[in-house]
């Protein structure tokens, strides 16, 4: 098979919740754990760092693949969904694995996949972990697919857990409180190892600490130990000092991060915690390690969709935040900049919180209504007509391309177009955008 072959195989022959959604959902890890023993057990070939969260974890997960791969080591990074090629799910030092790597493996063990019924998420995972082990990383920065307890990803054992906040999204199947998610996140804590929490609430902080003790782990809520100076302008929007709270004395001054946006600040407060932690259990990492780690980590790791810009005059922004809390973040970040109008390309998933999310999106905007490529979709038409009902009214367009060169038409050069509402419709844009730059 050819690699577009293998590609439409796999899309077609197992269920995958990023097009299918609930349909495609497994909670066990029956499945998985059966086949890691089919392929040798490669989890157990390498170090790992695991990463949980509602939102923030592929931030913090590629920051730390970016610092670990500064401090001299070979880093294995898996993440969830991908954008374009699904190979951006498995990067080994920033690289994805090759095309004939992901042909041979699935060759090998199609067989195994098809007789178990496995998900397009059960056999990443084993494709990911077999190219792990393969190439001998020294670690691996695992960002769960979703939840943690029953996450596929659940099968490795750690040097560190990482759960970076708790936020309503897949409630579905994770629950409809905080406690509830926080319970199925904490699942990934494991006897006798690390774990740190990214943000402190209520609700949550009981459910931790509850399940740290249980498995004897010692836990590092990362907001209670640093804080992000905000009283001290910086040139650089993405510049900041952090300074441990007991104290107060400057840990980390004008420390530069590559990605863009307050709601950032919480993944660096967690960022940084996690490597001290690492540093407590024999990782050898220096501050000059992760200032380049931080600096660089787009370019070190591939990272796109947060806050990405694909254009100027008028500037076009393209953002995957695709749940309330996520939009909420990228709504402070919006206020921060100067422009005369925002256009708002916007469609999302059928299995989202839309009608809340609606009413938090500028009343203001000028809306460009559009949907996804994916069988999850919600269709433009309810999305536009729910819209409508908020008092957020615009044009609808059934494909991005059609909404993206709409936006072009109409927006003036000190506008603000900005992509968002789902990281499929990102995935949409991505192509379109880039298309129009090489045509420049």
């Amino acid at each position: 098979m050819t690699y577009k072959e293998t590609v439409n195989f796999l899309e077609k022959s197992f269920p995958a919740y990023h097009l299918l959604g609930p349909a495609a959902y497994k909670a066990d890890l029956s499945n998985t754990e059966q086949l890691m023993e089919h392929l040798g057990h490669p989890e157990k070939r390498f170090r790992a760092i695991h990463v949980a969260g509602t939102n923030g974890k592929g931030s913090v997960a590629h920051s730390l693949a970016s610092i670990l791969q500064f401090s001299g080591l070979k880093v294995g990074l898996y993440t969830s969904p991908h954008l374009v090629d699904l190979r951006e799910r498995v990067r080994i030092n920033g690289e994805m694995i090759s095309t004939e790597e992901v042909v041979e493996f699935v060759e090998t063990n199609k067989h195994y996949f098809k007789e178990r019924s496995l998900s397009f998420f059960e056999m990443m995972t084993g494709l990911a972990f077999h190219m792990f082990a393969v190439h001998q990383v020294d670690v691996a920065v695992v960002e769960v697919g979703m939840g943690g307890r029953l996450d596929s990803t659940n099968v490795v054992h750690p040097d560190l857990s990482i759960i970076t906040n708790i936020g309503l999204d897949h409630t579905q199947f994770l629950g409809t409180t905080h406690k509830a998610i926080a319970g199925e996140k904490a699942g990934i804590i494991k006897e006798g190892v690390p774990v740190v929490i990214g943000e402190t609430l209520a609700s949550t902080q009981p459910v931790f600490i509850a399940k740290a003790e249980a498995m004897h782990s010692p836990i590092t809520f990362a907001d209670q130990r640093y804080h992000v100076r905000v009283d001290s302008p910086m040139t650089d929007e993405r510049m900041m000092d952090l300074e441990i709270k007991q104290g107060r004395s400057t840990t980390y001054s004008h420390l530069l991060y590559g990605l863009t946006g307050s709601y950032q600040r919480k993944n660096v407060v967690t960022t940084l915690c996690a490597v001290d932690v690492l540093r407590t259990v024999g990782y050898e990492i220096t501050e000059q390690q992760v200032r380049e780690g931080m600096k660089h980590v787009v370019s070190a790791t591939g990272l796109h969709g947060r806050w990405e810009y694909y254009g100027s005059q008028p500037d076009i922004i393209c953002e995957t935040a695709h749940n309330a809390d996520g939009i909420k973040s990228m709504l402070d970040k919006l206020r921060t900049l100067h422009y005369e109008r925002l256009h708002l390309v916007y469609g999302c998933v059928n299995d989202k919180d839309y009608p809340r999310i609606l009413h938090l999106l500028p009343p203001d905007a000028v809306y460009y209504f559009t949907q996804p490529s994916t069988p999850r979709a919600l269709d433009v038409n309810i999305l536009s007509k729910a819209a409508e009902s908020t008092g957020r009214c615009g044009l609808v367009y059934p494909h991005c391309k059609q909404a993206i060169e709409s936006a072009r038409l109409h927006a003036g050069p000190k506008d603000v177009i900005l992509i968002t509402g789902s990281i499929f419709l990102v995935a949409d844009a991505i192509p379109v955008l880039t298309a129009k730059e090489e045509e420049k």
